[in-house]
């Protein structure tokens, strides 16, 4: 039961990964050749003539010239033809892949697979694959091996999945600004508690320049002057490429300075435990943002650690260790008093990131506990938040005061036009998560109906009541469909219902002619029902019941799963294209709400068929044919050591005549039903067993 949790960094769980569903997948055996075969032609398409880039949405789409030039390099005639939408889904998803996901920025290369980048902590999220074959597309396009598209069976919102909870909780020190969210979303209120120990940190006004070269050189000589000092300097960047950039530039003047990232996370415990000392350098990605506890001087178990041999005995080992920790501790506190008289950490942030909260995490390094300390960030109009959301203005502030290159501006002006730039990604985020849970929530009716039957069928008891209910109602929908209830029973299609029951039953059904007198459309569906029932008990008592297990759940299991995950297919394709009901003056919400609950009664009804026509249909085979067909077995492949020297002679016995070896049971066909009467297909049951004895 979810009774309760307590989240830690509550917002970056509810707030920053709630843009994202939750999905389960499987994967499906689609060819991959398709994605190497559209990633070829992407390259020759041009921006701005083929196709354009919303960076605000993070969308791409092919203009008029792109599609004739897709349609020419595919040999397709024309690509919005229903026959060819994959295609297209392809296209735009490797257009996607190659003009927005950047290496080492959106993901890295490892071990020939690629990776994701987490964009809000910099970690890498192995495991993790971009859904709707985005990840393929990327796969493509860096010349890995594709692995198969997933297909989705299960999928939840954050939102929704941490509503489940009765009660709900969590901390963070970034959550005032989403304050008004947490309460529409989740129902909780946020309460600001005062700091342990005041907070001495100096948060310096922002500095922007024009472009991204003049704010790296700023950066390089703002580090420079600090190292002088002895101060240590934490150094932000939104991605990997940025820190190796830096990097680059710092190492040309011979400034020493350790990396972390996610290429390098393996040295995370020990960058962490030395960014504190005496001129020590860090660059990092958001790893070193939030939760991070930087301690002036050093950590002196880490410094004890490093001092140490490693030892046979425990016991010298522990006073070995002990010893380094107590010259570590004084180590430690002769750096703190230099890096506290020196003014502490400062941390120096090189962009701006999409939400203020990322930015105060930052700058929530430096000053802990009462500690000295100062922030400031370096920002240029070339940065992605200035570009896309706020450089504008800027832009004409920057022209109006006739700022020359190098020279930068640093005004209240200018950090509060920044801070508005980041209200405007902030709400356009809230109305992405806005927008998922509204339609998530239509889904989340559905699958607590789905997720409830299921539960009930894995804990209940006898399903007996509801599969005669089930027999009941496909009885009726048969006899509704095809027997007319004005016409007269000479004009009934009897043909046609015959054959439905024998598809839905597997029984043939014929009324005698004293039944036919007289007979009603009301009588006639008792009669299929009380026959249905009958055939169904008896093929229960005779076969179901030899089973090592329960043959009605197993297939009820299984239809509600395959049912429920070509809904959710069903209802990802309704999604993508509802939008365009917008044209029509209709609201695409209230559309998809109405479309989607109708596809998810028809999808019950399917599972409710499905059900009934496995269970009718499943021969159960008796233990005297199943040891007759063992022994069957036995008498078939079974060679003498003649024939399998002949065999392996290239079918020659030893006086040189050939022999054949023949089968003289029926071929049993991978996919036909196992002759042990497990109700599996042969492949899945006796054919595994075989080929694991050969």
């Amino acid at each position: 039961d979810l009774n309760y949790a307590i989240v830690d960094e509550v917002d970056s769980i509810l707030v920053d990964e709630a843009r994202t569903p939750l999905i389960i997948s499987g994967p499906t055996e689609e060819s991959t050749d398709k994605y190497y075969k559209i990633n070829r032609i992407i390259p020759s398409l041009k921006q701005g003539k083929d196709y354009q880039i919303e960076e605000k949405t993070h969308a791409a789409f092919l203009m008029e010239e792109g599609v004739a030039q897709v349609e020419r390099l595919l040999r397709v005639e024309n690509l919005y033809d229903p026959r060819n939408i994959e295609i297209l889904h392809h296209v735009n998803q490797a257009l996607k892949a190659h003009a927005l996901f950047k290496r080492d920025v959106d993901y890295v290369l490892k071990d020939g697979q690629v990776v994701i980048v987490d964009e809000f902590t910099g970690r890498l999220m192995p495991g993790r694959r971009w859904s709707d074959g985005l990840h393929q597309a990327v796969e493509a396009k860096e010349n890995v091996r594709i692995e198969n598209e997933n297909q989705t069976l299960a999928t939840v919102t954050f939102q929704n999945y941490f509503r489940m909870y009765k009660k709900l909780a969590g901390m963070t020190g970034t959550a005032d600004t989403e304050a008004a969210e947490f309460r529409k979303t989740y129902n909780l209120d946020v309460v600001v508690i005062p700091t342990n120990m005041p907070l001495i940190r100096t948060n310096h006004s922002d500095v922007i320049y024009k472009t991204e070269e003049e704010k790296f050189r700023a950066v390089v000589r703002e580090i420079e002057e600090l190292h002088k000092l002895g101060r240590p300097v934490l150094v932000g960047t939104i991605s990997i490429e940025k820190s190796e950039r830096l990097s680059l530039l710092l190492k040309k003047r011979g400034l020493p300075h350790n990396v972390l990232n996610a290429k390098h996370h393996e040295r995370e415990a020990e960058i962490i435990a030395q960014a504190g000392r005496v001129g020590m350098v860090t660059l990092s990605t958001n790893m070193a943002g939030r939760g991070t506890d930087i301690l002036l001087g050093g950590n002196p178990k880490f410094l004890a650690r490093t001092m140490v041999e490693e030892k046979d005995d425990p016991e010298a080992m522990q006073k070995a260790y002990e010893e380094a920790y107590r010259k570590a501790l004084n180590i430690v506190r002769k750096e703190k008093e230099k890096v506290v008289q020196s003014g502490g950490l400062h941390v120096l942030g090189t962009e701006r990131h999409e939400a203020r909260r990322i930015d105060n995490q930052l700058r929530g390094r430096s000053g802990r506990q009462g500690d000295p300390g100062s922030s400031r960030f370096f920002l240029s109009l070339q940065d992605d938040l200035m570009r896309i959301f706020g450089s504008e203005r800027i832009s004409k502030i920057m022209d109006r005061l006739g700022i020359e290159e190098d020279q930068p501006i640093e005004h209240n002006l200018v950090t509060r036009a920044i801070e508005n730039a980041q209200k405007k990604v902030e709400a356009h985020n809230f109305e992405i998560r806005k927008h998922l849970l509204e339609y998530d929530t239509v889904m989340n009716k559905q699958r607590e109906v789905i997720y409830s039957q299921r539960r009930e069928v894995l804990t209940g008891g006898d399903l007996k009541e509801s599969l005669m209910e089930m027999i009941e109602e496909q009885a009726e929908g048969i006899v509704s469909l095809y027997i007319d209830e004005k016409a007269h029973p000479e004009d009934w299609d009897m043909k046609g219902l015959q054959d439905a029951i024998y598809q839905q039953f597997s029984f043939r059904w014929v009324a005698s002619p004293q039944e036919e007198d007289g007979l009603s459309r009301e009588r006639l569906t008792e009669m299929i029902i009380e026959k249905a029932k009958e055939v169904y008990q008896k093929k229960k008592e005779e076969g179901f019941v030899r089973l090592p297990f329960d043959i009605e759940k197993e297939i009820m299991l299984r239809s509600i799963d395959h049912h429920w995950k070509d809904h959710l297919l069903g209802v990802d394709q309704l999604k993508e294209g509802i939008g365009l009901r917008g044209y029509a003056q209709k609201d695409p919400r209230i559309e998809y709400q109405r479309e989607a609950y109708q596809m998810f009664l028809e999808m019950l009804e399917r599972i409710k068929r499905d059900t009934v026509e496995k269970l009718f249909a499943i021969q159960i085979a008796r233990e005297q044919e199943v040891r007759e067909m063992k022994v069957e077995k036995k008498q078939t492949f079974v060679m003498s050591r003649g024939t399998e020297a002949a065999a392996q002679r290239g079918g020659e016995t030893e006086d040189g005549k050939g022999v054949t070896v023949r089968r003289d049971a029926k071929k049993v066909g991978r996919n036909d039903p196992c002759p042990c009467g497990s109700g599996r297909k042969y492949k899945r049951c006796c054919l595994e067993k075989e080929e694991a004895r050969a």
